[in-house]
């Protein structure tokens, strides 16, 4: 990891991005993202890291090129800046229960 804080990315219209696909929760410092949508992995194409500048296929809900890892550990260490959501876990699929069958 770099010992250095990466820059921060800023759209070049000055607004906020919207994110490519729905994300959902935000870990708290030291737990890990869920990322299971393939949306996540760039098959075709690794960028740089925005945080390492190491090459990756994985992109957060932004599009941002990002290691899983560093965004944790940018979770981890930027507690406040993270409930605005740059990096978050996938939006989980709700389990549906089944009441009609009985279990033992």
């Amino acid at each position: 990891m770099s010992a250095q804080p990466a820059p921060e990315p800023t759209p070049r219209d000055g607004r906020r991005r919207k994110p490519l696909f729905e994300p959902g929760l935000i870990p708290a410092p030291g737990a890990l993202l869920d990322w299971l949508d393939s949306r996540h992995f760039d098959r075709w194409q690794d960028l740089p890291c925005v945080l390492c500048t190491q090459p990756t296929p994985m992109r957060s809900h932004h599009g941002e090129p990002v290691h899983k890892t560093c965004a944790e550990d940018w979770l981890s260490a930027h507690p406040s800046e993270a409930r605005l959501g740059r990096f978050a876990s996938d939006v989980q699929p709700k389990r549906r229960r089944d009441d009609t069958s009985a279990h033992a």
